[in-house]
């Protein structure tokens, strides 16, 4: 069995913003916007949500099979992720764009001003999961991550026609795409993430209910900040983990793809949605106290400690066994 991890494979370029975005717009003058912020530091990393994701993965000891499209400056990078336990043997190769490049201000209450180019991400839609499922073997879960929307759908109606199971991850494709592209994105999901924006964004624009939502997908994950993730699924009262306290927030991109590799590596160890949602919360710390979305290191140790220190010796006897790659 193995886990597909689809989407995108960038460059991020991250910028720090002393101030706060909001003094410097006027809201009777926002159809004229044009500002700029001088930033103090520029900080250039590996990022794109499916290889934070699969980095994720491959730290806490599973191989996970990245799966998306790249330029050929991706040759760095791409030993980077395999040194880090990555199957990049499925990344597509563009022979005329760039790899994808994401470039966002976080301002000084961790505000966001972010841009993305898509560049040989455009290719994502070329790619088949069948000749990538007859490689590895038959997966546990395709995760469809951000990507191409032409790629997100093929990928999407290829899980459902084939019997993959499949986790919904649209994320920041839900600013810009509307119900007709969401709808068959998310119908017919296993599991389905989002934050609580996100969430309130796919009700809107799909005209569903949430009950109508949880008709459609088995479990809808709702990250919730510093209050942790809420779980719901359809007849069960709602499941809330809290999230690991005391923490020295720095910077928060790629927070969320860290709580999906830790939720996913949980559920591919047969640990429940319980143990899953704090593992995923523990792990997405380790992005959020630093600047970077794959610059984190784990020790056994450390790890354990604020395992058991948030969520208590029982976490820490399901989780500490399956820990056999991390170094002490």
């Amino acid at each position: 069995m193995s886990l597909l991890i689809t989407g995108s494979i960038a460059t991020d370029h991250l910028m720090s913003f002393a101030g706060k975005f909001s003094d410097s717009l006027v809201v009777d003058q926002l159809a004229k916007l044009s500002v700029s912020f001088l930033v103090d530091e520029l900080d250039v990393r590996r990022g794109g949500c499916a290889a934070n994701i699969a980095f994720g993965l491959g730290n806490l000891g599973i191989r996970p099979i990245l799966v998306g499209a790249v330029g050929e400056d991706f040759v760095d990078y791409r030993s980077w992720l395999e040194r880090h336990n990555v199957d990049c043997d499925s990344v597509h190769v563009s022979q005329t764009r760039h790899t994808a490049r994401f470039v966002c201000t976080n301002d000084s209450t961790h505000a966001q001003i972010a841009s993305f180019y898509a560049g040989a991400m455009s290719e994502a839609r070329e790619i088949e999961l069948k000749p990538i499922a007859d490689r590895v073997g038959a997966p546990e879960y395709v995760l469809i991550g951000p990507n191409d929307p032409e790629g997100m759908l093929r990928h999407t109606d290829e899980c459902r026609t084939r019997g993959y199971r499949f986790v919904a991850d649209p994320s920041q494709q839900l600013a810009f795409g509307d119900g007709d592209l969401i709808r068959p994105l998310i119908d017919g999901a296993d599991i389905l993430f989002s934050n609580e924006y996100e969430a309130s964004l796919i009700t809107q624009k799909t005209g569903w209910t949430p009950e109508d939502v949880l008709d459609r997908v088995g479990t809808w994950v709702i990250t919730l900040g510093a209050q942790g993730v809420r779980i719901e699924r359809k007849g069960e009262e709602p499941l809330v983990v809290a999230a690991v306290p005391e923490i020295e927030a720095v910077e928060p991109t790629g927070v969320g793809d860290a709580f999906r590799a830790g939720f996913l590596a949980a559920l591919s160890w047969d640990l429940g949605l319980e143990r899953a949602a704090q593992l995923g919360c523990l792990l997405a710390v380790y992005v959020v106290e630093q600047v970077g979305t794959q610059e984190y290191t784990l020790t056994r140790s450390g790890f354990l400690k604020r395992l058991e220190d948030t969520y208590g010796p029982e976490a820490v006897k399901d989780i500490e066994p399956r820990l056999t790659t991390i170094r002490p």
